[in-house]
């Protein structure tokens, strides 16, 4: 990967408090691993967004009584095939 060098401004508090966990020479990672994750999270925030309202009560009829509870008889239906199947 190519890296660009880059000039930031921070709080001397703050570079001080970074540099206790990770140490001066670990800083950049630090804070390259902190954008990216800060980067991922606003990109899902907006595809959420995005998607709000694309999911419709009439189109998943199975999930009327909530996800929990489709995922439970999911669930049930599955140990009841393994319990058949090894009572064979």
């Amino acid at each position: 990967m190519r890296v660009k060098r880059t000039h930031i401004v921070i709080s001397e508090e703050l570079a001080a408090e970074i540099d206790s966990l990770v140490g001066k020479r670990g800083r950049s990672a630090f804070l390259s691993e902190a954008a990216e994750h800060e980067l991922s999270r606003r990109r899902q925030i907006e595809a959420l967004k995005a998607a709000a309202g694309s999911w419709k009560d009439t189109d998943h009829p199975e999930l009327k009584q909530g996800a929990a509870h489709w995922v439970g008889k999911i669930r049930q239906a599955g140990e009841r095939r393994l319990k058949d199947a090894t009572e064979r």
